[in-house]
């Protein structure tokens, strides 16, 4: 980061605005919505701003809980920025050519059903093309993503041998995400076992769902068969994992997919080396940053985390790269991922 923008960031952090007496009486949800929004004040803000014409932002859903609100941002995004698709970005990296600037890319991770009945209609009405990546063995039934279904067991009793008694539920899926992925698994099978209640089924996307957001401009790419944590997998499972997801998706699909999201974003090298072999040509990850117009490394493309309740002040500071910013200012030096 330049010196000038580390001045002004360092300024920025250590001297927030302060609170208004309205603050006190905003719903919790809406603060959360709003966290760091005062950063649209900030003196940084259009550094950050011009700095972030020259770069690729990669919005990084999941699911759309409020459509009206969605539809707010990508009517923000139809004003300030460049909307552009997968297709787009892979064209760009085979030409050697940078995206336009201010270029923005939309993606949903999980791909739960919201995507279709609620982000597919705000996105086609304006025009704007997305990508979502799907957990394929969960495609065509009512299971629940493997998270949300320990929470609930958790909460209902259930216990696991490699889990402390009495884990909070934010502590659970941290816990979970920290074991080798058989262990995880074991995890899973035991709080099933012993808890007194069966998680309620969710619905989740069909193959014809998947074709139906394909033909609406909605690329559809892999994101592993049961999202498990790839640096946690012995190789066999990496393996099966990417190309079990690759081969259904090629048979829902009729073609095989390009584009890839590291489930829980982290890279892994192992899968670099499989994605190629595929075919692959994107790869993304939930770092939090801003990328280049022209990805200097394809399978490592960097997003930005989003909501669909995000406010408006806090999603223009998330798009400038001045509250990702702010986020690892505060967190310190940390290991390159």
């Amino acid at each position: 980061m330049p010196q000038s923008e580390a001045t002004t960031l360092s300024s920025t952090v250590s001297s927030p605005p302060p609170t208004t007496s309205t603050a006190a009486t905003t719903a919790t949800d809406q603060a959360e919505a709003d966290r760091g929004g005062w950063l649209r004040f900030s003196p940084a803000q259009p550094l950050f701003r011009a700095r972030a014409a020259q770069r690729l932002a990669v919005l990084a859903y999941h699911g759309v809980t409020d459509p009206r609100s969605f539809g707010a941002q990508l009517d923000r995004l139809r004003r300030l920025a460049t909307p552009v698709s997968v297709c787009d970005v892979e064209q760009a990296i085979a030409e050697g050519k940078p995206l336009p600037p201010r270029s923005v890319l939309i993606t949903f991770d999980d791909a739960d059903r919201s995507v279709l009945t609620h982000a597919l209609p705000e996105l086609t009405a304006r025009g704007i093309p997305a990508a979502a990546f799907v957990i394929s063995e969960l495609i065509g039934t009512d299971r629940p993503f493997w998270w949300h279904e320990a929470a609930f067991l958790a909460r209902h009793g259930g216990q696991a041998r490699s889990l402390r008694s009495h884990v909070r539920p934010e502590q659970l899926l941290a816990r979970l995400k920290a074991l080798p992925d058989p262990d995880r698994r074991r995890s899973l099978h035991e709080l099933r076992v012993s808890a007194r209640r069966r998680p309620p089924g969710q619905d989740q996307l069909s193959p014809e769902d998947l074709r139906a957001l394909q033909d609406g401009n909605v690329a559809i790419g892999n994101h592993t068969l049961g999202h498990p944590c790839l640096a946690r997998c012995d190789d066999s499972t990496v393996h099966a994992e990417i190309t079990g997801a690759h081969q259904a998706l090629t048979r829902w699909l009729g073609e095989p997919p390009t584009a890839f999201a590291y489930p829980n974003g982290g890279y892994d090298p192992r899968a670099d080396t499989l994605l190629r072999q595929l075919g692959y040509r994107l790869g993304f990850l939930s770092d939090h940053r801003l990328g280049p117009r022209l990805p200097v490394h394809p399978l490592r493309i960097s997003r930005l985390q989003v909501d669909s309740t995000t406010s408006s002040r806090r999603f223009d500071t998330i798009l400038s790269g001045l509250e990702p910013a702010v986020q690892r200012w505060r967190k310190g030096p940390t290991v390159a991922e």
